[in-house]
């Protein structure tokens, strides 16, 4: 590996020859593979005796050690379902020690081609990026309002919200527009309905009026600590970059920094090594910003360096000493007296949306055409009476939607799609969508065609959907590859017409609408799998369920 001189010459003097000589053995040898499992679809694999009670959403104390705020020790429950764990992952698979739900993998599967993946039952991230539930464990232990500032493509939020404790609410945010849109997918497909996504800049959120309990800045960097990862971060760094970066880095966390509320969290983290962007940064929003930085228990056998320049208590990871990508992660707690957001309470006044305000707010669409050209045979004649008895027709289904989710929503509309939105923070959302653009929220459980309201992949994917409300058709692996490439798929003939759910090993997919001679697949045209290969999985992450 080729590293530019003025990187090497910097860095061996930032870390000093012995560690320095580690990083570059590090950088030379093959980066282990790791995935996190999603604990709210794994558990529906494991034994019965492990398994929640109830379908939907899990209990705080059966999912992650992190989940149990009151008690550092894991409960018994989530030792059976530790100890099953290990029974259903391949051979030679072995934990990440500072998150219980990432494991190193022996060999690299083909992930593209596994439907599991797909199906949201776990996430390809490198093994330092998982951290943050370690953090989230030792430090966050009552419910809270947290955002993920940068968060695309979707590791370190979709880790949050298994770490968080039961009733937070996570927004995940991305600037980038391209971005944002994958971290949509990840989002929808992990299928936990108390997260959001939104497509704003950090001082958008000022607009907004909200405060977060905790902020989550993984900011951009000059990306060192990915050279062995990504080739292409070698060809792009340079010291101009660096520079750029931590002056853009420290723009970042001033902008978002009135969102924080007094006592509040910032976790500071970048995939860099140098100091400029790490402890110098830190040290900045200590004192220019007002934040005391908060130390973490870290074992020492998990290799973790500390601050190279300072003496701020600090997290780094280094290749050749941890098994994982660079990283680097410190935890800001604001000045000012600690008093956490009731925002759960506030939210929990609202009153629910009933079906027949939705209807109304249909009704008033009158005038929209993009509303009701799916009502109009000719597309160019507005016809008031079919669109009354559309809208007549819609609200009845509307009513049966309510069966399709375990658990306490309110329904929302969006021009054409349908929002499940959690009640204990629907509030919440009505106030952030005037002011912010928001991607995805809560379960988006329908959109409507015509008279029907066509159900979507993120209901699908959704830990509260209930699998009685729709016929099921489960998928050899051939035939699941070919759904999840947009194809058409041929279901038994036993299988009633309408909408059915795709399954394989037993979990959701998506929805096909079974014509009887065909069935149309709903699966997004945008998730599709684009590979031209034709081959299958040929390794496993699990073993055969």
């Amino acid at each position: 590996m080729i590293l530019p001189s003025s990187f090497e010459a910097y860095t061996q003097q930032l870390m000093g020859t012995q560690l320095y000589d580690k990083f570059i053995t590090g950088l030379n040898s093959q980066q282990p593979t790791s995935i996190r499992i999603n604990p709210f679809k794994i558990r529906q694999l494991l034994p019965s005796q492990t398994k929640p009670a109830t379908q939907g959403q899990p209990k705080a104390n059966a999912t992650t050690t992190s989940s149990t705020p009151d008690d550092t020790k894991a409960t018994d429950a989530t030792l059976a379902e530790d100890t099953a764990m290990s029974t259903l992952l391949v051979e030679g698979a072995r934990r990440v020690p500072w998150c219980q739900w990432g494991w190193y993998l022996p060999t690299r599967p083909s992930f593209t081609f596994d439907p599991l993946l797909h199906a949201g039952l776990y996430y390809v991230q490198e093994s330092s990026s998982m951290f943050i539930c370690e953090v989230v464990r030792q430090l966050i232990h009552t419910p809270v309002l947290m955002l993920d500032l940068c968060a695309a493509p979707g590791g370190k939020s979709t880790a949050l919200r298994t770490a968080l404790p039961k009733g937070s609410m996570l927004i995940a945010n991305e600037p980038v527009k391209v971005r944002a849109s994958i971290l949509t997918e990840n989002v929808m497909k992990f299928g936990h309905a108390d997260m959001m996504v939104t497509n704003n800049y950090p001082r958008d959120f000022q607009k907004a009026g909200v405060q977060f309990d905790a902020i989550l800045a993984d900011v951009p960097c000059s990306g060192e600590g990915m050279f062995r990862k990504d080739a292409e971060a070698i060809k792009e760094w340079s010291p101009d970059n660096v520079e750029h970066c931590w002056q853009l880095q420290r723009s970042i966390v001033e902008d978002i920094w009135p969102c924080l509320r007094p006592g509040g969290l910032l976790i500071y983290s970048t995939c860099t090594l140098n100091a400029h962007e790490d402890e110098e940064n830190v040290a900045w929003i200590a004192q220019h910003l007002g934040a005391d930085v908060v130390a973490l228990d870290i074992n020492k056998d998990w290799s973790i360096t500390g601050a190279l320049t300072g003496h701020q208590p600090v997290c780094r990871f280094i290749p050749g000493l941890t098994p994982g990508e660079g990283l680097f992660m410190a935890v800001l707690r604001k000045h000012g007296e600690s008093s956490p957001i009731k925002w759960n309470n506030s939210a929990k006044r609202a009153k629910p949306q009933r079906i027949d305000s939705i209807t109304q707010e249909l009704a008033n669409k009158s005038s929209h055409k993009h509303f009701y050209k799916s009502f109009n045979k000719n597309g160019k004649t507005f016809n008031k009476n079919a669109a009354q008895s559309a809208i007549k027709a819609v609200s009845t289904q509307m009513q049966g939607c309510t069966q399709w989710l375990h658990g306490d929503f309110d329904l929302t509309t969006d021009n054409d799609l349908i929002r499940a939105i959690p009640t204990n923070w629907s509030a919440l959302y009505q106030q952030l969508k005037a002011s912010l653009h928001i991607l995805h929220a809560g379960i988006e459980i329908g959109t409507i065609k015509g008279k029907d309201i066509v159900p979507t992949a993120s209901l699908a994917l959704s830990v509260n959907l209930n699998l009685s409300a729709f016929p099921q058709a489960e998928l050899s692996e051939t035939d699941c590859i070919s759904y999840l490439r947009h194809e058409a798929v041929a279901l038994s003939s036993d299988i009633p017409r309408g909408f059915v759910l795709i399954t394989y090993r037993h979990q959701p997919l998506g929805f096909v609408k079974n014509l009887g001679n065909r069935a149309n697949n709903l699966y997004p045209a945008e998730w599709r799998i684009r590979s031209s290969h034709t081959e299958t999985a040929t390794s496993e992450v699990f073993n055969k369920l």
